[in-house]
Protein backbone atom coordinates (compact mmCIF):
# COMPACT_ATOMS: atom_id res chain seq x y z
CA UNK A 1 0.00 0.00 0.00
CA UNK A 2 1.70 2.86 -0.94
CA UNK A 3 1.71 5.95 1.11
CA UNK A 4 1.31 9.40 -0.89
CA UNK A 5 1.74 11.45 2.35
CA UNK A 6 2.49 12.28 5.86
CA UNK A 7 1.50 15.69 8.43
CA UNK A 8 1.04 16.06 11.73
CA UNK A 9 0.77 11.68 12.49
CA UNK A 10 -1.79 11.34 9.69
CA UNK A 11 -1.04 8.79 6.98
CA UNK A 12 -2.36 8.91 3.60
CA UNK A 13 -2.14 5.74 1.71
CA UNK A 14 -3.91 4.02 -1.69
CA UNK A 15 -4.11 0.75 -2.99
CA UNK A 16 -3.51 -0.27 -5.97
CA UNK A 17 -6.13 -2.94 -6.85
CA UNK A 18 -9.25 -0.90 -4.81
CA UNK A 19 -12.62 -1.02 -5.61
CA UNK A 20 -14.62 2.17 -6.89
CA UNK A 21 -15.32 5.24 -5.99
CA UNK A 22 -11.74 6.59 -5.95
CA UNK A 23 -10.71 6.75 -2.37
CA UNK A 24 -7.98 7.26 0.10
CA UNK A 25 -7.28 5.62 3.22
CA UNK A 26 -5.77 7.76 6.63
CA UNK A 27 -4.13 6.26 9.44
CA UNK A 28 -3.42 8.26 12.73
CA UNK A 29 -2.08 6.72 15.28
CA UNK A 30 -4.93 3.44 16.16
CA UNK A 31 -7.46 5.25 14.04
CA UNK A 32 -8.18 3.88 10.38
CA UNK A 33 -10.30 5.63 7.59
CA UNK A 34 -11.02 5.27 4.22
CA UNK A 35 -12.47 8.57 2.40
CA UNK A 36 -14.03 8.47 -1.42
CA UNK A 37 -12.26 12.11 -3.26
CA UNK A 38 -15.22 13.26 -4.87
CA UNK A 39 -17.91 13.12 -2.08
CA UNK A 40 -16.07 13.10 0.84
CA UNK A 41 -17.80 9.80 2.01
CA UNK A 42 -16.24 8.34 4.87
CA UNK A 43 -16.22 5.23 6.34
CA UNK A 44 -14.11 4.06 9.76
CA UNK A 45 -13.36 6.43 12.36
CA UNK A 46 -11.22 9.74 12.56
CA UNK A 47 -10.58 12.04 15.67
CA UNK A 48 -13.04 15.67 14.55
CA UNK A 49 -9.38 17.48 14.53
CA UNK A 50 -7.65 15.03 12.35
CA UNK A 51 -10.35 14.59 9.46
CA UNK A 52 -10.73 18.58 9.52
CA UNK A 53 -7.24 18.50 8.50
CA UNK A 54 -7.34 15.55 6.17
CA UNK A 55 -10.34 17.83 4.47
CA UNK A 56 -8.13 20.45 4.30
CA UNK A 57 -5.06 18.43 2.60
CA UNK A 58 -8.06 16.99 0.59
CA UNK A 59 -9.17 20.14 -1.18
CA UNK A 60 -6.05 21.40 -2.08
CA UNK A 61 -5.09 18.28 -3.62
CA UNK A 62 -8.25 16.64 -5.42
CA UNK A 63 -6.62 16.52 -8.73
CA UNK A 64 -3.50 14.75 -7.74
CA UNK A 65 -5.79 12.30 -5.52
CA UNK A 66 -7.69 11.60 -8.86
CA UNK A 67 -4.42 11.26 -10.64
CA UNK A 68 -2.85 9.19 -8.98
CA UNK A 69 -6.13 6.63 -8.37
CA UNK A 70 -5.85 6.83 -12.28
CA UNK A 71 -2.17 5.43 -11.86
CA UNK A 72 -2.64 2.68 -9.48
CA UNK A 73 -5.58 1.22 -11.72
CA UNK A 74 -3.00 1.01 -14.46
CA UNK A 75 -0.13 -0.78 -11.89
CA UNK A 76 1.97 2.64 -11.76
CA UNK A 77 3.60 4.26 -8.94
CA UNK A 78 1.62 6.85 -7.03
CA UNK A 79 3.26 10.23 -7.00
CA UNK A 80 3.61 11.79 -3.80
CA UNK A 81 1.68 14.82 -2.60
CA UNK A 82 3.18 17.62 -0.15
CA UNK A 83 1.74 17.59 3.25
CA UNK A 84 -0.99 19.87 4.64
CA UNK A 85 1.48 22.82 6.31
Amino acid sequence: MPEICRFFGIIITMFGDDHNPPHFHVRYGDYMASISIDKGIIKGQMPRHALKKVFMWMDEHKDELLKNWELLQRGEKPNPIPPLK
